[in-house]
């Protein structure tokens, strides 16, 4: 875990900490290759510098966001994106993690994704990479 991302677990209440920590945990075991940083104030992993997935915390709890997320086809990630390809689940709780579906969304997220990295080249045309 990065020293920044660890700043923004403290800065959470307790309940919302265990939530964030708990996402972390999980996506850098499944999704090891991705780098992780502090973007727009919210921890997110990126792969080959394609944001990928991250959390951040909104007045409904804590929202788990996959960029390319509408394509992975999970009734879970029912919160869709009106003009991109993102799909978030929010969480009020850590005992709502669903390990096994973070797990499989994960594998779906190094599998189906957009271009995000060069969306500003393309004037905000999204192109599927994989």
């Amino acid at each position: 875990m990065t020293l920044e991302i660890t700043t923004y677990h403290n800065a959470q209440s307790a309940d919302n900490r265990l939530i964030c920590e708990k996402l972390e945990q999980i996506i850098r075991q499944f999704l090891p290759e991705a780098n992780a940083k502090i973007w727009h104030r919210h921890p997110v992993w990126f792969l080959d510098e394609n944001p990928t997935v991250g959390y951040s915390k909104q007045k409904p709890g804590i929202r788990l966001m996959f960029w390319s997320g509408a394509s992975f086809d999970e009734e879970d990630l029912n919160v869709v994106g009106k003009k991109y390809k993102d799909a978030s689940i929010f969480y009020t709780d850590a005992a709502q993690i669903d390990e096994k579906a973070l797990q499989r969304w994960l594998e779906k997220a190094r599998e189906i994704q957009w271009d995000y990295k060069n969306i500003y080249k393309r004037k905000g045309e999204l192109i599927r990479l994989k």
